[in-house]
């Protein structure tokens, strides 16, 4: 198998007889007992140029008023220039990050389905979109891709911090920048309010469930490769031990403190996780879905789900098992894809990016092809237009 591997594991575990804590940038002591664990691998990361700021937004009451200052400045693609990837800042109350947004050929000011991909530990959006090959589907597709950038100031290896308590809740860390970078492009660009997607890899696949569930107004549908479910961890060590044994340690979702509403509705989810992951435990994806198929109570499903599996193989490649699960009018409401073989990487993604292994299914085509089947309900879309 050819999968990539030239930048350190994500959260990588070392070995069996030692576990490693390489969550840098969140504190000395975390700092000091990661130390010496990536330090002879040499950093890759790409350095941006002409990037360009645009208006802020506070996202403190609600992430959809996005100040839309600036907008006839930085919304300047013209229907004949070929497709774009330009890179932009976002600066809001809970902090400023980069992001790379792509363009398509035929975008002419039609509202555009929306999708924001969160990269893994040591990569950044560039990496990232040559793994994914997602701004190539987005081209055939016509929709929006955008890529936020983790600051290394915020974590020494770009992690998404979705362990620390603070940055699992709405309005607040990180969820609140994503969000502002979100409405951002949706007050530059002409967006679908009801296609509007987040999805991620490892740290960012974890911290897209904590946006699907934080913002349930905001996204019709999350996308998981290789995450955890939300609420798994509340600092570093649980957040360690999720990864490394699964639903057998880590804080239970109903244990954590940052809960969405009681009567939080489930979340329309497809998950992609390699059996022989060793960095992230495969029944991390079991549990992301159980969770975006049961209710706020504890364990019961929201809705009747008719639960449809299959088995198949790439040609040449891995074998992997399809569980599909549908509504009574035969929409699936999530799906998950267990890659036999496959260890802690994006399935079908290319070589020309980080973490990859070519030889599965093609999660991009198929977030995509889920994503696009998956308007908001109205109930949610309503509660998004009150709070506009």
């Amino acid at each position: 198998m050819k999968t990539r591997q030239n930048v350190p594991a994500l959260f990588d575990l070392a070995n069996d007889a030692q576990l490693t804590l390489p969550f840098a940038g969140i504190g000395r002591k975390s700092r000091s007992m990661a130390a010496g664990v990536f330090e002879a691998v040499p950093d890759k990361s790409r350095r941006r140029t002409g990037r360009s700021r645009a208006g802020s937004s506070s996202g403190r009451k609600s992430p959809v008023a996005a100040d839309r200052s600036g907008v006839l400045a930085t919304a300047a693609h013209k229907p004949d220039q070929a497709a774009q990837f330009i890179a932009r800042t976002y600066q809001g109350d809970a902090g400023s990050r980069d992001y790379m947004l792509f363009i398509p050929t035929d975008y002419d000011h039609q509202p555009l389905p929306l999708i924001v991909m969160l990269h893994g530990c040591k990569q950044d959006p560039e990496d990232f979109a040559a793994g994914t090959r997602m701004n190539q589907l987005a081209e055939e597709s016509g929709c929006l891709v955008v890529f936020p950038a983790q600051a290394s100031s915020a974590n020494g290896f770009r992690c998404w911090n979705w362990f620390n308590a603070g940055d699992q809740q709405r309005d607040l860390g990180e969820p609140a920048i994503i969000a502002g970078i979100t409405t951002q492009v949706m007050a530059d660009y002409r967006v679908d309010p009801d296609r509007v997607f987040i999805a991620g890899l490892s740290a960012g696949g974890a911290m897209a469930v904590i946006m699907g569930r934080s913002y349930p107004e905001l996204y019709a549908a999350v996308g998981v490769h290789s995450g955890l479910a939300y609420g798994r961890a509340q600092d570093v060590f649980s957040g360690l031990l999720a990864m490394r044994h699964g639903r057998q340690f880590g804080i239970r979702s109903t244990d954590a403190g940052a809960q969405p509403d009681s009567g939080a509705l489930p979340m329309s989810t497809i998950v992609f996780h390699g059996d022989m992951d060793k960095t992230v435990h495969p029944d991390n994806g079991d549990h992301v879905i159980a969770n975006s198929t049961a209710s706020a109570e504890l364990g019961e499903p929201a809705i009747a789900l008719e639960i449809n599996t299959s088995h198949a193989q790439i040609e040449d490649g891995h074998a992997y098992t399809q569980t599909r699960y549908l509504d009574d009018s035969g929409t699936p409401v999530a799906e998950q894809w267990i890659i036999h073989g496959a260890g802690h990487s994006w399935s079908g993604g290319d070589a020309a990016g980080s973490f990859t292994d070519p030889l599965g299914p093609d999660a991009s085509k198929e977030m995509l092809r889920f994503f696009l089947s998956q308007p908001h309900s109205p109930n949610t879309t309503d509660g998004r237009q009150e709070q506009a």
